[in-house]
């Protein structure tokens, strides 16, 4: 596919028209009460949230897909609001130098990977600013010089986990309908693949992906055709009804490989015989798992897993540690960077061996006990309970005898009480998820008195925020940028800070 993007408009029922651009498709209800202007010789300035490029026009903001900072184009506005305007390429008038070719056939189908057209060098500097911006804006508060970000050593084939979906109509591309010389002579079929980006019901059919090992491809694509040839039927989701509806494929950097089928429904002749066949195939799935889930939702959290072939997990290595990865254990996804993350972490720490360190948000204590040895002790707080089973499995296979796990909602196991009850920590070592700390959690931090806070975050924007208000108490001293996804708008951060000096 090259870098243009064509746009050809096809009317469907009750005068709603169907847009298929490029490769991705838009379903415009057309009102008269709204005449959007089409604006020529746009440039494209910047890059923005989501992956999506921007510009201004008449000093509003307006939100692109699919373009990169230096493009010129004629841009057609799809929706306006008070503040900001979204839009879309009706052509372009000049390509960037900055623009490069996306490797993967589904780029502009698929929503991942949107910064494909985008040099990796590039990428970093966004992600960079990024950061900046979030830290400024958002944050407002004292800041040392940003150190340069820590870039991917691999920017394909790098994640070690991947999930696809089952649906009985997959979605139909611009492609397709091109192909079929029209969208009444399209087939929508079966497909095995990704969500569209904001459509729970929509899975466009992969056949290449390249975040992960090829083994993905040949394992997704012989499911697809031996379910196809054996007519199992696939997932219909808004009806919640079919036989076949995820897999989730796993990996290590030692070439074991996990796969795990998700069923809907028990059909234990079906089932067996399509896992069979998967393991007659593919020699190398280590660990070859199946979860039955008739909820309304695809997490297997709270499911039985059960084992088909081999092993219920696989290990992965970091240093001298081994850390047991199972079907519903969180690991970074991106081994080799993650290695490079913890690092960061704990160069941070400034660790001496005397340190008390809770590890907040621990997961499966993958950081606790990467820093333990460099500590007195290490107690880790995480919400699943499987994950600090999980941890303390790998405190115990890495004779590690220093680490104390407890499991529950942080902002109530987290209180003075347990303050009390463990004593002051010296760091706080906190990686939340996206949506930040609660303010009780930061509370109780301030309540803590630390000495010394690393803050890894994958979302600067509320990592900005909780850094406002432990302000009050804390400086920051060491901002570390990292890159854990190349090709999407995602990045790390690892902020240090220093309780300040009476």
């Amino acid at each position: 596919m090259g870098a243009g993007i064509s746009t050809t408009i096809f009317e469907d029922l009750n005068g709603a028209m169907l847009l298929f651009e490029g490769s991705e498709t838009y379903l415009m209800i057309m009102s008269k009460k709204k005449n959007l202007p089409l604006i020529e010789n746009v440039e494209i300035t910047g890059v923005a949230a989501e992956g999506k490029a921007l510009t201004r026009v008449n000093d509003c903001v307006v939100f692109v897909p699919y373009c990169v900072p230096g493009d010129i184009v004629n841009l057609q506005i799809t929706k306006k609001k008070h503040n900001f305007m979204e839009g879309r390429v009706e052509s372009f008038v000049k390509y960037s130098d900055k623009r490069t070719e996306p490797v993967c056939r589904h780029f502009g189908n698929c929503g991942g990977c949107k910064w494909q057209i985008l040099p990796y060098e590039e990428q970093l500097r966004y992600k960079h600013q990024q950061i900046t911006d979030n830290l400024v804006r958002i944050g407002k508060v004292e800041l040392p010089e940003i150190s340069p970000i820590l870039g991917s050593k691999k920017i394909y084939n790098y994640r070690n986990k991947l999930e696809f979906t089952f649906s009985d109509q997959r979605w139909v591309s611009w492609e397709d309908i091109h192909a079929a010389g029209g969208i009444d002579n399209v087939e929508r079929g079966h497909g095995l693949g990704f969500h569209i980006t904001n459509c729970f019901d929509k899975v466009l059919d992969i056949t290449e992906c390249h975040l992960m090992p090829d083994i993905n491809n040949r394992i997704r694509n012989f499911v697809r055709e031996y379910a196809i040839g054996h007519e199992l039927s696939f997932f219909n989701l808004k009806q919640q009804t079919g036989f076949l509806r995820t897999m989730i494929i796993r990996s290590n950097e030692q070439g074991e490989i996990m796969l795990i089928m998700v069923f809907a429904e028990e059909n234990r002749d079906e089932r067996e015989a399509l896992l069979e066949a998967v393991h007659r195939e593919f020699r190398e799935i280590s660990s070859l798992l199946y979860v039955i889930n008739g909820k309304a939702n695809d997490t297997i959290n709270d499911l039985d897993v059960h084992v088909f072939y081999g092993k219920d997990h696989i290990m992965e290595q970091m240093e001298d540690l081994q850390f047991k990865v199972g079907p519903k254990s969180f690991y970074q996804t991106n081994t080799a960077q993650a290695y490079e993350l913890y690092k960061v972490a704990r160069e941070a720490a400034c660790l001496t061996g005397n340190e008390l360190v809770f590890d907040l948000y621990t997961g499966t204590g993958t950081i606790a006990n990467f820093v333990a040895r460099h500590a007195k002790q290490v107690i880790g707080i995480e919400y699943v309970p499987e994950a600090i089973e999980d941890a303390k499995v790998n405190s115990q296979i890495n004779h590690i005898n220093n680490t104390l796990f407890y499991s529950g909602d942080m902002k109530d196991i987290l209180n003075r009480n347990f303050i009390v009850e463990h004593g002051r920590p010296d760091v706080i070592i906190t990686d939340p998820p996206r949506a930040g700390m609660h303010e009780d959690v930061i509370n109780t931090i301030l309540f803590a008195q630390p000495k010394r806070i690393v803050y890894v975050s994958c979302n600067p924007a509320t990592q900005a925020r909780d850094l406002s208000l432990l302000d009050q108490a804390y400086k920051i001293t060491q901002v570390q940028p990292v890159d854990m996804f190349p090709h999407t708008q995602h990045v790390e951060n690892v902020v240090t800070l220093e309780i300040r000096k009476v």
